[in-house]
């Protein structure tokens, strides 16, 4: 798909002398780097979702947890 997008000549300048240096056109350029930022942001949403649910969970043993986990190990001889 064809678009047309308005950026500030300093970053224009820059990736165009990082497309040639790559040897890639200026649009594969742009899609690596917007696919790239796309795939990071949907990462970031990710664990911001988890952040809120796991968030609100308690993240204690219950005390009965630890007495059977405790049992449960052999006795040692010190």
């Amino acid at each position: 798909m064809k678009t047309a997008v308005s950026i500030p000549d300093k970053i224009f300048r820059s990736a165009d002398s990082l497309a040639k240096r790559l040897g890639m056109s200026r649009s594969q350029l742009y899609a690596t780097a917007l696919a790239d930022f796309l795939s990071r942001r949907q990462s970031q949403q990710v664990k911001e979702s988890l952040d809120a649910i796991y968030g609100e969970e308690e993240s204690t043993l219950d005390s009965n947890l630890i007495k059977l986990q405790i049992k449960s190990l052999p006795p040692e001889e010190w």
